[in-house]
């Protein structure tokens, strides 16, 4: 069985960016709308806490946007794009526990998020799997103001 790792990315990312981002609620569960949530951090502003950046990371892996996904991984552990796989669709995104990630929080500083994601992998038949889950602790180091994800632990 294939499972998603931190670079993949949903296969209806076109649908997904159709509906104008005023209208359309966050993917990343926070029920606001997308502009209200994590579109401000997909345009570059930095993620106030750790946790912002996770949700705004999952949004990007939904959306398709590698950009924010490079932006927002630290050098040292930043592996080669492309970062997605189109037969993955992302359908939801849980925050299980936050440890640190503070938007009072020094540079150096670290912060632990424990999240879930659930998924959903599109065969080469085209169809859709069943919808699996997939659990993660990730550190997070402050740098230059802003969060990075480092690793998952």
């Amino acid at each position: 069985m294939r499972r998603p790792a931190l670079g993949l990315l949903g296969a209806d990312r076109r649908a997904q960016r159709a509906a104008g981002p005023a209208e359309s609620c966050c993917p990343c569960g926070s029920g606001r709308s997308l502009v209200a949530c994590c579109q401000p951090y997909l345009d570059g502003e930095p993620a106030a806490t750790a946790e912002a950046l996770v949700r705004s990371r999952y949004t990007a892996f939904a959306r398709g946007d590698e950009d924010h996904l490079f932006r927002t991984w630290h050098p040292r552990t930043r592996p080669a794009g492309p970062y997605g796989d189109p037969a993955t669709t992302w359908t939801g995104l849980t925050i299980e526990e936050t440890v640190g990630g503070g938007d009072d929080e020094p540079d150096g500083a670290e912060a632990v998020v424990e999240f879930t994601v659930r998924y959903r992998l599109t065969g080469a038949d085209g169809a859709a799997g069943p919808e699996q889950s997939m659990r993660e602790r990730s550190r997070f180091l402050r740098r230059a103001g802003r969060w990075l994800y480092v690793e998952a632990l």
